[in-house]
């Protein structure tokens, strides 16, 4: 009788597993256009928020100024152009073959993700070393706080019905 092979090891930090999951949580990913868009979030910000309320840590919003700190210049030179690039394409003039511009446009988006994921992986040497937030009880109260510490950090207020979205899929995963 052979063994059924061992499961290959999931690909990319624990952070960026994590962040894959909640993604794919129903309203999400729509919640997240919305914090982008409406309010300037940097979604993968918000993805480590909720990664360290999963793990019981509260952020103050000195913890969240240090935690973009250290990600900011990353995401203003990779992150967000590569990003404007792919939503420029949307709408460009088609070249002759339509379905050539696409294929080149979901390309850029395989760069946007992967600049993406290098910024969880900063994020994660980030907690590794630095490790900030408080111990507290509760995730589902964590989760609360730490969005709430990065809208004062930002000093404008998030789309409340994007808000609310992802603080229900993040219960409903971790509460």
């Amino acid at each position: 009788m052979s063994q059924a092979a061992p499961k290959a090891p999931p690909q990319g930090s624990p952070l960026w597993r994590f962040s894959l999951d909640l993604y794919r949580a129903p309203g999400f990913s729509d919640a997240c256009i919305r914090l982008q868009d409406e309010a300037g979030v940097d979604v993968n910000i918000i993805f480590f928020l909720l990664w360290n309320a999963s793990l019981k840590k509260q952020f103050a919003v000195t913890d969240v100024a240090a935690t973009d700190g250290h990600v900011a210049a990353w995401r203003n030179i990779a992150v967000i152009p590569i990003r404007a690039i792919r939503r420029a394409l949307k709408d460009a003039p088609v070249l002759p073959d339509p379905g050539v511009v696409e294929d080149y446009r979901t390309r850029i988006k395989g760069l946007e993700l992967e600049a993406e994921r290098l910024e969880h992986e900063a994020l994660s040497d980030f907690f590794q070393s630095d490790a900030p937030g408080q111990d507290v009880a509760s995730a589902t109260d964590a989760a609360r706080a730490n969005v709430a510490a990065y809208e004062n950090y930002l000093g404008r207020n998030f789309p409340k019905e994007a808000t609310t979205a992802i603080l229900a899929a993040f219960q409903a995963k971790h509460g």
